[in-house]
């Protein structure tokens, strides 16, 4: 089972399952064996309410609009959310995003 589960929320997951992809190789790179999955926001009820809650929730930053609505559910659950840097996210940089993850787990 995984260290740490963090779970990335955006419009349909497409563009975020790429970044996925990159930190995934950044955690794979440090040692680090984390669960790390993308979801529709549609879908983020469902996933906070399952058996394997992510430990840490980012939203894409094309859904930041949301995270009023999204936070009071996390905060909820007990887990924390933040928006992932708009930079980071149009460049795809992987181990920045990975970092701001363990930043809010820590």
């Amino acid at each position: 089972m995984a260290e740490k589960t963090i779970m990335l929320a955006c419009a349909a997951g497409m563009s975020t399952s790429m970044l996925v992809k990159k930190m995934q190789d950044a955690a794979k790179a440090a040692g680090k064996d984390y669960e790390i999955f993308a979801t529709s926001t549609s879908d983020v009820d469902e996933k906070l309410a399952s058996s394997n809650k992510p430990d840490v929730v980012l939203l894409g930053p094309q859904v930041s609009y949301m995270k009023k609505e999204i936070q009071a559910k996390t905060d909820a659950a007990g887990i924390p959310l933040d928006v992932i840097n708009m930079m980071d996210y149009g460049m795809m940089k992987g181990d920045n995003v990975l970092k701001t993850a363990e930043a809010l787990i820590s």
